[in-house]
């Protein structure tokens, strides 16, 4: 290894041993086994399956007791965690902006009648044309977007729904916070470009940049193929008498003959889309009514201007038929490079759900069948933490690849490949982990029935805009005991 390449490894390599500190020290109790568990879900081969076969990895020196008790009885310092998440480097796009992604995805627990807190999350993909709810804890994620095709993304933030909760005023409270932390961590400092954050059609965007009107934030969310916006307010003329109007003509989405002439207009080749020709028209603003998530507010109601972006694509690389995708952006006075910007940010979104896979099919992140909502919350932090570790060591990793997987260069290595050298790259980093101390088994429990059984929670619905009470489900009775 020559002195340069060792230089160049060095500082990754650093970076990666003081996150693994610091990771150490927000675990307040159950410490050592906490940490050991989270090395052995990057240490193990293949995917995690079971809470239970983590034990069995090299990495985790304690029984599969212990394992279960520091899920369910350890601590993690949430606060302290999030801050750790926020200092370590962030991808950027190609102008320095910081780009985030907010999303929800759930974990699906449909047979814990025990487990409180369950909420009925919207599954996809279950069927043909068929959305069907779910019982489960849907947690609001929010990542840092690199800027070209990639599977790597920085989560920073992970926050479980509760029953009741309203989505738009959670997720902006969860991204003010997020904010603080980074212009605290000194990731956003004055005079660097706004941060855009992106979300999908199932949030409130213009309600969303309304909530952060006063911070560096810039909202792009795409909107329904159904929406019906409002032009700004035309001029009054002199001597005109009764209440000036708030609003103007109507744009429909679904109607060209009321969009008029776009502020812009662009076209680009791509490779997999063919030609991408999006449109502008700046200054378009919703009709609010006192009503769904606005029903709380007192006075007039605020006109959020923005910008919106239609693009359509030539083809699809599946062969479906190509729909046009509808975009709000929080900023106005849009150029044509600004329309080329957003657009193309907003296709980095679905990298998200590169992450999200990897979370559940190789992480393990939705195998452990937790009881306590509060388990729940310990293990994703642990799965956070170990991604972020990987994420780390990326420039230490070497390509360790199967027979009939094809070369990648070191920069395009993907997260699971990453993984399988990371038994290699765990040595060479500090390891704050006690080692066991030895301890004789206990008596175990008694041979008797268990005399007080757990009773049954009911699934709640999160209260989303357009819904003035949530909904519940009435739960089981519970089964009648043997007798005899």
């Amino acid at each position: 290894m020559s002195l340069l390449h060792r230089d160049t490894r060095r500082e990754p390599l650093a970076e990666l041993s003081r996150f693994r500190g610091e990771f150490y020290s927000c675990l307040t109790a159950r410490s050592d086994a906490l940490f050991e568990l989270a090395d052995a879900v990057l240490c193990h081969d293949g995917s995690v399956r079971s809470l239970v076969e983590l034990s069995l990895v090299g990495e985790h020196r304690r029984g599969h007791g212990g394992l279960y008790a520091a899920v369910a009885r350890g601590q993690v310092h949430t606060d302290r965690m999030r801050q750790a998440l926020a200092s370590v480097p962030l991808p950027r796009a190609v102008d320095g902006r910081l780009v985030l992604a907010v999303d929800v995805t759930c974990w699906l627990r449909p047979d814990a009648h025990t487990s409180p807190e369950r909420i009925l999350c919207h599954t996809y993909g279950r069927g043909k044309d068929q959305h069907i709810p779910v019982p489960g804890w849907p947690y609001s994620i929010v990542c840092a977007l690199e800027p070209g095709r990639s599977s790597w993304t920085a989560p920073l933030d992970a926050l479980r729904l509760a029953p009741g909760d309203d989505t738009a005023t959670v997720t902006a409270r969860q991204l003010r916070e997020l904010i603080e932390r980074l212009i605290t961590a000194g990731q956003w400092q004055v005079g660097d470009p706004e941060v855009l954050v992106i979300a999908d059609a199932g949030y409130d965007a213009p309600r969303l940049a309304h909530l952060l009107r006063d911070l560096p934030v810039q909202v792009l969310a795409r909107m329904r193929s159904d929406r019906v916006l409002r032009r700004p307010a035309p001029q009054r003329q002199p001597h005109t008498m009764g209440r000036p109007p708030r609003h103007g003509g109507e744009f429909v989405f679904g109607q060209p003959d009321t969009w008029g002439t776009p502020d812009t207009e662009t076209a680009t080749h791509t490779r997999l889309y063919g030609t991408a020709g999006a449109r502008s028209w700046d200054r378009l603003h919703p009709k609010l009514t006192h009503r769904s998530s606005w029903a709380a507010t007192d006075g007039t109601l605020p006109i959020v201007e923005g910008t919106v972006i239609r693009l359509d694509i030539d083809h699809l690389p599946s062969g479906a038929t190509p729909k046009p995708v509808w975009l709000w952006w929080s900023g106005t006075d849009a150029t044509e490079a600004d329309t080329d910007r957003l657009w193309q940010a907003y296709l980095r979104r679905f990298d998200i759900e590169h992450t999200f896979r990897l979370f559940k099919q190789t992480l393990g992140w939705t195998c452990p069948k937790v009881r306590t909502p509060q388990a729940a919350d310990r293990w994703t932090w642990l799965i956070l933490a170990a991604y972020t570790q990987l994420r780390l060591a990326r420039p230490l990793a070497a390509d360790l690849r199967r027979p009939w997987e094809k070369p990648a260069p070191d920069e395009r290595l993907t997260p699971a490949r990453v993984r399988r050298d990371f038994r290699h790259i765990r040595p060479k980093t500090s390891c704050p982990a006690g080692a066991p101390k030895p301890s004789r088994p206990g008596p175990g429990r008694p041979g008797r029935k268990n005399s007080h059984p757990t009773p049954r929670h009911d699934v709640h619905t999160v209260r989303k805009s357009g819904t003035t009470k949530p909904k519940t489900k009435k739960s089981m009775p519970p089964r009648p005991r043997r007798t005899g």
